[in-house]
């Protein structure tokens, strides 16, 4: 189901807690939401369609990768960026990681651990930043 995109930064700016299988909806709905704002979106977080979980789709390509409560176990390459976010009105400054690794249960709760690297590692710490309560 496409749900709305929030907009509430105080709503944003909480962490989020983490994922079970009974959030499997969820997970669903993100991806849902998340192909229908593919004209000006790669990424999003389950608080951006109102639920509080540590649940993230990323576009890869045609697909959406989903994370369910990732975690950033490694960084490397520190650089500043410019993002945007369906959320907020605008570009920010932040501050990124040109090379991570990410330790994550994927949509069927499977764990994994996976490194990413440029453009799609950005957007993945961006989404991460969101589970966090961070408003880029």
């Amino acid at each position: 189901m496409i749900r709305p995109i929030m907009k509430d930064v105080l709503f944003l700016s909480q962490s989020s807690e983490e994922a079970t299988r009974e959030d499997a909806a969820v997970i669903r709905d993100l991806v849902d939401t998340l192909n229908a704002h593919r004209d000006g979106c790669v990424g999003m977080a389950a608080n951006m369609i109102g639920v509080r979980r540590r649940i993230i789709a990323v576009c890869l390509g045609p697909m959406a990768l989903t994370m369910v409560n990732p975690v950033i176990v490694a960084k490397r390459g520190e650089y500043e960026a410019e993002e945007g976010c369906l959320s907020l009105t605008g570009v920010r400054k932040c501050r990124r990681f040109r090379d991570i690794e990410v330790s994550y249960l994927d949509a069927s709760f499977l764990p994994r651990r996976q490194k990413y690297t440029g453009w799609i590692a950005q957007i993945i710490q961006h989404e991460i930043d969101h589970c966090n309560g961070v408003i880029i």
